[in-house]
């Protein structure tokens, strides 16, 4: 999560705990874990992916009904990897950074002219890849090192294979026991947002400070959290059509971002133990736990926060 304290408003503001809790980046060290085998041992195998001529909507479209947050973009015959689309590279294009001028510039602002494009307009060309003979240390030492969320895995010809994600490391991580809690690894700067900020200053704030959620908070009161994958699909749902009238995209982006808010919000504590926390993001497939302590939000620990640490240690 981004530390940067620049100037902000009411519905787009930094909340910084202070006290014993108000620790700063954590400092680990550069060893890590030593974990043997292939990292194909714990991959998926049975990858979804689509063709760079596969429209973005249908891709978006894919990747909401399987709940990925990453989708593989290959050759349609060869299967091989031309590049890989992500929540982060949708919320993007829908007015987060610069795949916005597709919409603004050569579409005019009508967002389904836009999402009618190919997917090769938004997607992440090269992405870094694993070898299928590869470690799981080659693998954490790129999610931790380069912060990537996942990675797709290749043969010598560059032909997918598979995919490993941050998850996949975290559930065989987890079965190591660590003396840590999650107040140790937890991300105790956090940058905010109001139930009625627009989603349009959501999509830039994840792109520019590049993070996939935001907690939404009203008088210090946490309400829920908005995340990337949450506008990717609403989107991809096709849900955002039905609120257009215009076509304009700043129809559905100038809505408040409660609009996307649903269902239980599960959270924890600086004490819980970080095993503890990460059972309860694989149980139930989330990627992020806001920590309270005396009814209020102190921190968030993410998938990414316990896999540094898991290696860490």
């Amino acid at each position: 999560m981004n530390r940067n304290e620049r100037a902000t408003g009411p519905g787009d503001r930094l909340l910084k705990m202070r006290g014993k809790l108000d620790r700063g980046p954590v400092e680990f060290k550069s060893h890590i874990v030593q974990q043997e085998g292939e990292v194909m041992a714990i991959a998926t195998r049975d990858v979804v992916s689509v063709p760079p001529t596969q429209s973005i909507i249908s891709a978006v479209a894919a990747m909401t009904e399987c709940g990925f947050r990453r989708l593989p973009v290959t050759d349609a015959g060869t299967k091989k990897i031309r590049g890989i689309v992500t929540s982060g590279d949708v919320i993007n294009l829908m007015g987060g950074g610069d795949k916005y001028k597709l919409v603004r510039v050569r579409h005019h602002g009508n967002l389904l002219a836009a999402v009618n494009e190919s997917v090769r307009t938004i997607m992440t060309p090269r992405p870094e890849t694993l070898q299928k003979d590869a470690r799981v240390i080659d693998a954490l030492s790129l999610i931790v090192g380069k912060k990537i969320g996942g990675l797709p895995i290749v043969d010598a010809d560059g032909v997918l294979l598979g995919i490993i994600t941050e998850r996949d490391v975290l559930r065989m991580l987890a079965a190591e026991h660590s003396p840590l809690a999650v107040e140790d690894v937890m991300t105790s700067s956090l940058r905010v947002i109001a139930p009625d900020s627009p989603i349009g200053t959501a999509t830039k704030d994840m792109t520019k400070y590049r993070f996939r959620r935001l907690p939404v908070v009203s008088d210090d009161v946490l309400f829920g959290i908005v995340t990337a994958t949450d506008i990717m699909r609403y989107l991809g749902s096709r849900e955002v059509f039905g609120r257009l009238t215009t076509g304009n995209i700043a129809e559905v982006m100038n809505l408040p971002v409660r609009t996307l808010m649903a269902g239980s919000l599960v959270t924890t504590t600086p004490g819980t133990p970080v095993n503890e926390a990460a059972r309860e993001m694989l149980e139930r497939n989330i990627g992020a736990l806001p920590v309270i302590e005396n009814a209020r939000l102190v921190g968030l620990v993410t998938e990414f926060d316990l896999v540094r640490a898991f290696s860490e240690e």
